[in-house]
């Protein structure tokens, strides 16, 4: 049986929560624009058209929602790439064991590809994946599971034989309106995922076997 696991990016294999609130805050504050960190965090993993629409209101011109976006993702890089990541526990070594076992495996996040290639290269993952689905190949976001089906297809793997991992609830829903089981992480919230943990080093060693198993036909 093809098998695949469909991984987020930011906050699922590597911590970039930080340096995500920081190039928010850092790139809105000389706009006027004060956030808290309570409202990244509502937003966080989502597209930036989406985040801004709800940050500067329905009526902000789409020049300055691109404007901003596109601040904001430069200056992450430049963080991303000038401080380092480093995988979350258990992530590199999932990422490995899945890999020895024959599971396909693909990025499906809503990060610009320029954000992901960052990432991947700065966690030292640039290789691992045999897809990568970003921000640039879909039309709408999480938790719309356009992401998920994409990812899907590139691999060439039917959506009840995918698991997917995500650390926002967007995610998790977006991973039920594909049809796909999933794994949800995180340390700050619980996620409604047919599989919750707070690090996925805690994750047993059959998890992504036993969802496979129990999936829908």
């Amino acid at each position: 049986m093809t098998r695949a696991v469909l991984w987020d990016l930011d906050g699922t294999l590597g911590d970039s929560e930080e340096y995500h609130w920081l190039s928010w805050r850092d790139t809105l504050a000389p706009e006027g624009v004060v956030i808290t960190y309570d409202q990244f965090l509502a937003r966080f993993g989502q597209k930036n058209d989406r985040i801004l629409r709800d940050w500067l209101g329905p009526d902000a011109a789409h020049d300055r929602i691109r404007r901003l976006g596109d601040a904001k993702e430069a200056e992450y890089r430049r963080i991303a790439a000038e401080r380092g990541l480093a995988p979350l526990p258990g992530a590199a070594e999932w990422v490995a064991r899945l890999h020895e076992a024959d599971w396909r495996q693909a990025i499906a996040s809503s990060a610009p590809r320029q954000n992901v290639d960052v990432m991947l290269k700065a966690l030292g993952m640039a290789r691992s994946f045999e897809a990568v689905i970003a921000a640039e190949d879909v039309t709408a976001g999480k938790p719309d599971p356009q992401v998920f089906m994409a990812a899907a297809f590139r691999l060439h793997v039917p959506p009840s034989h995918c698991v997917v991992v995500e650390d926002a609830a967007a995610g998790i829903e977006a991973a039920r309106r594909a049809g796909m089981r999933s794994v949800g992480v995180s340390r700050t919230t619980t996620l409604d995922a047919d599989v919750f943990v707070k690090a996925l080093d805690e994750l047993p060693a059959d998890a992504f076997d036993r969802l496979i198993v129990h999936s829908r036909p």
